[in-house]
Order: C-alpha cells, then sequence, then structure tokens
C-alpha cells in the first residue's frame, strides 16, 4: 500500500508538471501543485522506506521532472505564447504629409467635435476648433499639431 501512495504521488504530481510544460503554460499555480505533490510523495517515501529506496524514488523523481521540463521546451510549446511581432509604426506616421495649413476642404461626416473631413483626395480624421460642424461644409487647416489636424469652417 505505502508503494502505491508514493508511485501515485509522485505520478500524479508529474501528471500536473506535464499539463503545466504543454498544456497550460504559465499559470504556475499547476506546477507548483506538481512539484509539491511529487515533493510529499518523496518525503513519504523518506519517512516510510529504507534509504536506499528513499533514495531512487527521489533520483526517478528528479529524472522523470527534469525530462518533463526538458521535453517542454524542446518541443516548441512555448513558441506559440511568444511575442514574435514588433510594432512599427509610431505616433508620428507620415499620413499628414502632403497637407498644409490653409489647405481647403470639405467635411464628410458631422464634427461634434471629430468628424471626417476630405482635403484632395483622401479622407481624414479631424477636430473642428469651433465646435458642431454639420456635413458638407467647407472647411480649412486651422493647426496640425500631435498629428491631429485642426480645422475651422
Amino acid at each position: 500500500m505505502t508503494t502505491l501512495i508514493i508511485v501515485s504521488l509522485v505520478v500524479f504530481g508529474a501528471a500536473l508538471l506535464l499539463a503545466e510544460i504543454i498544456f497550460i503554460p504559465g499559470t504556475t499555480l499547476i506546477g507548483l501543485l506538481g512539484l509539491l505533490f511529487t515533493a510529499i510523495g518523496v518525503f513519504y517515501a523518506y519517512k516510510e522506506l529504507e534509504p536506499v529506496a528513499a533514495n531512487l524514488v527521489f533520483a526517478g523523481t528528479v529524472m522523470v521532472n527534469g525530462g518533463l521540463l526538458i521535453a517542454g521546451f524542446k518541443s516548441g510549446m512555448w513558441n506559440r505564447f511568444s511575442l514574435k511581432d514588433t510594432i512599427t509604426n509610431g505616433t508620428f506616421d507620415g499620413r499628414l504629409e502632403g497637407l498644409r495649413v490653409g489647405q481647403a476642404g470639405r467635411t464628410i461626416s458631422d464634427c461634434k467635435p471629430f468628424g471626417k473631413a476630405e482635403f484632395g483626395d483622401k479622407l481624414y480624421e479631424v477636430k473642428s476648433e469651433g465646435g458642431f460642424l454639420p456635413t458638407n461644409t467647407p472647411v480649412y487647416i486651422y493647426k496640425m499639431e500631435n498629428n491631429k489636424i485642426i480645422i475651422k469652417q
């Protein structure tokens, strides 16, 4: 019966570690529970078995858990959770190029105070300096700051 308890604790702990490494990485709680169960199994082995047998249980547990850890990292499972892309855009991304203060255009939507306006053949998100402006109102660019277009009627 003692052997069954020890084996059950160690196997259940190893299964929890395997689940942490392969299926739900990053949760930490499952991995800590797995380590706790294997530690309880090893502790129980030292308490109930001969020292040589307990040392074999400890060595086997370390080998199994280490093997699971190595296999988990080699399986590439962590690659699904790692950040591979980088953000290349910035705040000033050049969308105001070709515009100038004083340029004429017209609103495409109501500006309350934010809306859309057309300058040339392009649509831009704009902010009205004077509050509400209805659709199809002739406007001009009053100023451009912090990548924003501020318009007036």
